[in-house]
């Protein structure tokens, strides 16, 4: 008796399927862009937007934060854990922020929604995103001083926030009750909520179009596609053990640098990154959770292969990553974990992608400024008495590549998000943007120049406000390499109203880190001046076209004195 197989995959089918399934995503984020409240979302877009089966495997996402894409899998797998899949009921949404439940770090909350189609749970629509305000001890949710999770907010374990398509109003009242800004949450939520939703009906309609079964063999046909995918960009690496180490220069609490160590093995088309010999964890908000070493693995080896493989579970399946619990990038309870996600992840992913520089040289590339410059404020407003809270990014310059300079003032690796344009800043903020600029002589020299930093000087308006900082890279410079030198490291400085000096917030509060602190005053008239990181630089900078250098001199991106110095410029000769 011959034996019945199934009939082969059409690849016509599986690409509109996979294509339909990334526009789903997207269309989600877009919908999570325009109906939120606060500029986080609406501005810098620091969320995404996912697909995925019963089983937590991630099948489609879109292009918005990469920290959120390697992370989402360990979210999806703790929550299906904690509420069994037979207890969803249609119209359930599930929120979970809970950052020892697989969870990124406390701001980041992740939104579930089940699709079921003919009363069975066929997937769900999910979606992720740093909300501004969260409790704890400072407004806005960066807690610089955070000694353990309690100063960083609500901790929520997977629950549902609505049950079949009715709010669960003491869920609600609960996590309204524990913000600064009950309504601006109360609007990001509901459009967290409304991504799901879309998601929801779109993956529904697509899987009644296909037939359950036709969809499944597809989308399992596609994270295996993937996974062929990558497994034979990590074969074209060379097998052997690379290893490389950064630091954190410190915590907030102490003034001591804190080791990331990676060791990544690569053996034929696996790929294992091992963190053993990284700093046991800090006492401040600098620890990474075991999603954010998963996450900034997974990003970190996407960013040297090819950039068209489907990001879904399938393309993660090769990789394994070994992250020590009790370190400084798998923290225990109760350790603080605020800044994991956005300053730490920039190292870890730096880590993997200077360890396998060697290996990859023609696709590899300076650390980018590799730190976010986190600018968290809040007060009243004067008008309305109504608390305010934002949370503000600055971008970084990126490293130079093997091809091409970095890029100036972009998002950091971990991000992808755009800055909040000045007009909307000083709209909504009580703030005026005195300046605004590139910083020149910056970007680290190399063959290939590292991108320049940005410089931010704001003056306070009218309204008394507490500010407060999470950045890196004031210390330690971002590292160049194959012979690049190092990008201009970051700074923050502070005028009081009436004074004529620019001061360290060490110098001028006593703080133990000028880049990680909490609640400082800011009085009517106070200036702050934020500086990201620059870019590291590729390949000797001797090397560089002198075409290249003159134009740089000419757009007022090196000086003169740093083309003779670094570049061995000579006017005469050009």
């Amino acid at each position: 008796m011959t034996e019945s197989r199934k009939p082969p995959i059409d690849m016509v089918t599986l690409n509109i399927i996979s294509g339909i399934l990334v526009s789903i995503c997207r269309d989600m984020g877009v919908t999570l862009m325009r109906t939120s409240y606060s500029t986080i979302f609406s501005e810098s877009l620091d969320f995404t937007c996912g697909l995925a089966l019963p089983s937590g495997e991630l099948i489609a996402t879109g292009d918005f934060c990469p920290s959120m894409i390697g992370g989402m899998p360990l979210l999806l797998r703790s929550c299906v854990q904690e509420i069994p899949i037979d207890t969803l009921q249609p119209g359930d949404v599930l929120v979970h922020n809970d950052p020892y439940r697989g969870g990124l770090h406390t701001p980041e909350h992740t939104f579930f929604k089940p699709v079921f189609v003919d009363d069975e749970v066929i997937g769900f629509a999910v979606s992720i995103g740093h909300v501004c305000e969260v409790g704890g001890m400072a407004p806005a949710g960066f807690a610089g001083e955070a000694t353990e999770v309690f100063h960083e907010g609500l901790r929520v374990p997977p629950v549902k926030l609505i049950r079949q398509g009715e709010d669960v109003p003491d869920i609600w009242r609960l996590l309204l009750a524990n913000v600064r800004t009950p309504r601006y949450n109360y609007g990001d939520f509901r459009a967290l909520i409304a991504a799901t939703d879309l998601g929801e009906k779109r993956l529904a309609a697509l899987v009644r179009k296909h037939g359950k079964a036709s969809f499944l063999d597809n989308v399992r046909e596609l994270m295996a596609y993937s996974e062929r995918r990558m497994r034979a960009e990590i074969a074209k690496i060379p097998d052997g053990k690379y290893s490389f180490e950064d630091y954190m220069e410190d915590d907030g609490i102490e003034d001591k640098a804190y080791r990331i160590k990676a060791t990544v093995f690569v053996q034929g088309d696996e790929l294992i990154v091992d963190y053993t010999g990284s700093d046991p964890q800090a006492k401040g908000p600098i620890n990474a959770t075991l999603g954010v070493a998963w996450g900034a693995s997974y990003n970190a080896v996407l960013q040297l292969t090819d950039s068209t493989i489907p990001k879904n579970s399938g393309c993660f399946r090769p990789i394994r990553v070994l992250a020590p619990p009790g370190s400084v990038v798998n923290v225990n309870f109760p350790g603080p974990s605020v800044g994991g996600n956005t300053e730490t992840h920039c190292r870890i992913a730096n880590c993997v992608m200077g360890a396998l520089a060697p290996a990859v040289k023609a696709r590899s590339a300076a650390t980018d400024g590799a730190s976010h410059s986190n600018f968290l404020f809040g007060g009243r407003d004067k008008e309305t008495d109504e608390f305010f809270c934002c949370y503000d990014l600055t971008p970084v310059g990126w490293g130079g590549r093997s091809f091409a300079d970095g890029n100036d003032a972009v998002g950091g690796i971990n991000g992808n998000c755009p800055h909040t344009p000045v007009e909307v800043f000083e709209y909504r903020y009580p703030w005026h943007v005195e300046e605004f600029k590139l910083v020149n002589d910056s970007g680290g020299a190399g063959t290939f120049r590292g991108g320049l930093a940005l410089s931010k000087t704001v003056r306070s308006l009218d309204t008394e406000m507490t500010f407060s900082y999470m950045s890196d890279r004031q210390k330690l410079a971002p590292w160049g390499l194959h012979g690049g030198l190092s990008g201009a490291m970051a700074e923050l400085l502070m005028m009081r109203t009436g004074s004529a000096d620019w001061l360290t917030i060490t110098q001028a509060f006593n703080k133990p880190s000028p880049s990680k602190f909490a609640n400082v005053p800011i009085r009517p008239g106070d200036r702050i001046r934020i500086t990201s990181p620059a870019g590291g630089g590729w390949g000797p900078p001797e090397e560089r076209d002198r075409a290249s250098v003159a134009e740089d001199i000419a757009e007022g991106f090196v000086s003169v004195e740093q083309a003779v110095a670094l570049y061995g410029f000579t006017l005469a000769a050009e």
